[in-house]
């Protein structure tokens, strides 16, 4: 199931370039080929503008913004201020928003606003945050003295999709160096990648299979310990067909919400309830079902920019993974943001009754409508914040509403030249490639 890769004649040729790291300059240290294709392109000065300028951040660049923040009680850190709270609340409609916002421009004078903080909802595949975490956590048990080790074998280690990563309608991108030619497909069976790629299909285009291969990969670490750098497929197999169901069920709901209880997270504030593919629930149950809420995501980034999220290292390369460099959608696609950096997860989940409404519409869910948006944005001008929001509004998609937002809230934070940017209005929301969650 697994093969360490031999270092190629090419990926010297690679290191030639001056290659670092990632996000685009990072094909080097991860072996993420979308991100060869990007650099190439940046090398080439060929015109690209599926990005902004904003997605151009250099690896070095990317930094942890709290790590002074020595507080160990995020709910200590999160107290609100009044005059930033009553500034942020005008900006929400009402019923069917919740919000937290931190302005962490000046860290020494962190300001919080909430609104409607600990409203749950599902949240889709803002979930797929926390198989990145357990990843993480699992690496540092198997590797606790060697940050290179943990690189080394997220880049190194190869596993097969199997039926883990089927059922998904998300596409994935797949590049071929040699040809250079990208094709974007579903996942199939047969597919093999890296860690690190399984772990970029998760966030960068949110495919639903990726995230269950790496959930399964997490499982196999607790229960394999050092011996998973050596397991097949077939003793991986053999695991989940002759362990009970019920043992499997209770180790995945484990291994994906227990480092978020040591981080403070409670249950009500954020958990997982199980795999995201409907063919990885041949041998996984589902417990407890899924849930966030804004404030439950919001500890977690706090803790993710003080470097507390497992160590610092840790926290630094799961921010790297967050850094959009794919386009951008829904609240990350507002133009204000078009030249910040911008490290995000969307989560979208609905329902539609054909009987009430023959014509309900994708994304516009007239039973449940969940569009969750989870980002930081970074601006050259300094001013950096968090924002965390979830929305349950029926018969409406509500992508057009989070791109509103995210226009608003940016004019409130970014205090320069606002007068001389043009008026934010609501429009539709169109993105033909934005497929969703569901």
């Amino acid at each position: 199931m697994k093969k360490l890769l031999s270092i190629s004649i090419l990926f010297a040729i690679l290191i030639s370039f001056g290659f670092t790291f990632y996000p685009i300059d990072g094909y080097e240290t991860t072996g993420i080929k979308r991100l060869y294709q990007l650099r190439k392109f940046q090398l080439d000065s060929v015109r690209y503008t599926r990005i902004p300028a904003g997605a151009y951040k250099k690896l070095e660049d990317i930094k942890l913004n709290l790590t002074n923040v020595k507080e160990d009680s995020v709910n200590k850190i999160l107290v609100e201020d009044d005059d930033f709270a009553k500034r942020i609340n005008r900006l929400f409609p009402g019923g069917g928003y919740s919000a937290a916002v931190l302005d962490m421009s000046d860290p020494e004078n962190l300001k919080y606003a909430a609104y409607r903080e600990n409203v749950g909802y599902q949240p889709g595949s803002v979930g797929k945050i926390a198989v990145l975490n357990a990843v993480f956590y699992q690496l540092a048990k198997l590797c606790p003295d060697s940050w290179e080790d943990r690189v080394m074998y997220l880049r190194d280690i190869k596993v097969t999709s199997r039926y883990w990563g089927t059922g998904d309608h998300h596409t994935i991108p797949i590049y071929d160096i040699e040809k250079d030619r990208l094709t974007k497909r579903q996942v199939v069976a047969s597919d093999e990648f890296s860690l690190y790629e399984w772990l970029d299909h998760m966030v960068s285009v949110s495919n639903n299979g990726a995230a269950s291969v790496m959930y399964r990969e997490a499982m196999l670490m607790a229960a394999f310990e050092e011996n998973y750098f050596e397991l097949t497929e077939e003793q991986a197999e053999t695991y989940f067909k002759e362990t009970p169901r019920d043992s499997l069920t209770n180790l995945a709901n484990t291994v994906v919400n227990e480092p978020l209880r040591e981080l403070g997270i409670t249950e009500d504030d954020w958990r997982l309830g199980g795999l995201f593919t409907r063919p990885a629930g041949r041998y996984v149950g589902r417990k407890g079902g899924s849930i966030g809420t804004p404030k439950g995501l919001m500890k977690y980034l706090v803790k993710l920019e003080q470097g507390k999220v497992i160590d610092e290292k840790s926290s630094l390369e799961i921010k790297r993974l967050l850094y959009l460099t794919d386009r951008r959608i829904r609240y990350a696609k507002s133009n204000r943001l078009d030249s910040a950096a911008v490290y995000f997860k969307s989560g979208s989940y609905y329902k539609c009754d054909r009987e009430k409404n023959p014509n309900c519409q994708k994304y516009a869910g007239n039973v449940f409508n969940y569009m969750n948006s989870v980002i930081i944005v970074e601006h050259p001008n300094n001013t950096k914040y968090i924002v965390c929001l979830m929305t349950n509004v029926l018969n409406k998609n509500s992508a057009g509403a989070h791109m509103y937002l995210a226009s608003k809230i940016d004019d409130l934070i970014s205090k320069d030249n606002i007068d001389k940017k043009p008026p934010v209005v609501e429009v539709d929301y169109k993105d033909e490639e934005d497929t969703g969650d569901n």
